[in-house]
């Protein structure tokens, strides 16, 4: 079995909120709920681990003393499997960087658009032979190929983050592989989530019945949303701010075709979501509950896939120990604009010259900087 399919369930903490979401640390009135290492092996003893990451694109974070010295990049990528679609394989169309400069004061959330137009490397593991294409075919070209569900998602993710290393030079401490599908359960828990829509969006994946009911459906490319009840319409997601249930709250993070600003619509969105569940994940209400609290991580587990590059992930609570939801900063990748080109009759996004110079600073541990001095990229939530 190869290095990147090896697997083990160890004890790591908190990681199944505490890492993806940003909400690294529990805190609530002040305290800190680190929880001593018994505890913490209890809670996440059934969280997936295996190597994604596997070559120059990783890095182990640099140990001082309990401390991680440094800034820390973590790259979270979102897996939309369409039930009841003729489509097959796992669809990499969420790819988040979550960034802490070396202050460690501040997170940020910056999205690489799906659609982004790359040279993919050639991948000895599964015998690609390299191209260029989206961004998103990355994770599909690394999926292909023999081995197990686990195996096939540890290549494709390995090589979207070559790919994504190779553009911009940026370097992971860590990763996390996020299954949307799983992720609801996690909303679910925690008994919904505020959210506030920024733009009326109509669904292509969740109707609503004439008495009320939510029902799903799935998308046809070119036909619209299928599979509703007779005199179910689509949900149409209203301006405004609201509690939304989990299938809400999940579907208006999906939603990009019926949006004005399309994928960098759906980019800030998800941003959002997350930073809402790191929210809720992190209110009074959830951490004085010890039932519900475990109920939440147990759901998390089974929604994620985590790679620490081999450094403990105490590690990591106790550098981000003053990091709260709250503290997450949305990035918009290209200021939220199209940057379009067509190419042999397919649309690709290009990253423009500002943008590569945002990721540059990623990379340099630089982003507050860069952000102070180009506002436009800071998007609300």
């Amino acid at each position: 079995m190869s290095h990147a399919a090896r697997t083990r369930r160890k004890p790591p903490l908190w990681a199944r909120l505490a890492v993806v979401v940003g909400a690294v640390l529990m805190v609530t009135s002040g305290t800190v709920i680190v929880g001593s290492r018994v505890l913490i092996s209890h809670v996440t003893s059934d969280i997936t681990q295996t190597t994604l990451i596997d070559g120059a694109a990783g890095a182990a974070a640099r140990a001082k003393g309990n401390d991680i010295d440094g800034p820390v990049n973590l790259l979270l990528v979102g897996l939309d499997e369409r039930e009841g679609s003729d489509e097959e394989g796992a669809r990499s169309d969420t790819i988040i960087i979550l960034h802490i400069p070396a202050s460690h004061d501040q997170a940020y959330l910056v999205s690489i658009p799906r659609d982004t137009r790359v040279r993919i490397p050639a991948y000895a593991k599964n015998g690609y032979a390299g191209g260029t294409a989206k961004v998103n075919a990355a994770f599909a070209a690394g999926y292909e190929g023999p081995g197990t569900e686990l195996e096939k998602r540890a290549r494709g993710f390995d090589l979207l983050a070559k790919t994504i290393n190779e553009l911009t030079g940026i370097t992971f401490n860590g990763a996390a592989i996020i299954d949307f599908a799983g992720f609801e359960s996690v909303v679910e828990e925690l008994g919904g989530v505020d959210m506030c829509v920024d733009t009326r969006a109509e669904s292509i994946h969740i109707g609503v019945t004439p008495d009320g009911k939510l029902v799903r459906g799935w998308y046809k490319e070119g036909v619209g949303i299928q599979g509703l009840p007779p005199g179910a319409k689509p949900l149409v997601h209203e301006k405004g701010c609201r509690r939304m249930s989990a299938i809400e709250a999940l579907d208006y993070a999906r939603i990009r075709k019926s949006l004005p600003d399309g994928d960098y619509g759906r980019q800030r969105h998800q941003q959002q979501l997350l930073k809402a569940i790191g929210k809720e994940a992190t209110s009074t209400g959830v951490l004085t509950d010890p039932g519900k609290l475990n109920r939440v991580i147990e759901a998390a587990g089974k929604a994620f896939v985590l790679d620490t590059q081999g450094v403990p992930i105490e590690d990591f609570l106790f550098t981000f120990r003053g990091l709260a939801a709250n503290d997450l900063i949305l990035v918009k990748t290209n200021a939220g604009e199209f940057a379009s080109e067509t190419i042999g009759g397919q649309a690709y996004e290009e990253l423009t010259p500002d943008t590569m110079r945002m990721l540059t600073s990623v990379r340099d541990g630089t982003l507050p900087e860069f952000l102070m001095s180009n506002p436009a990229f800071v998007a609300t939530g």
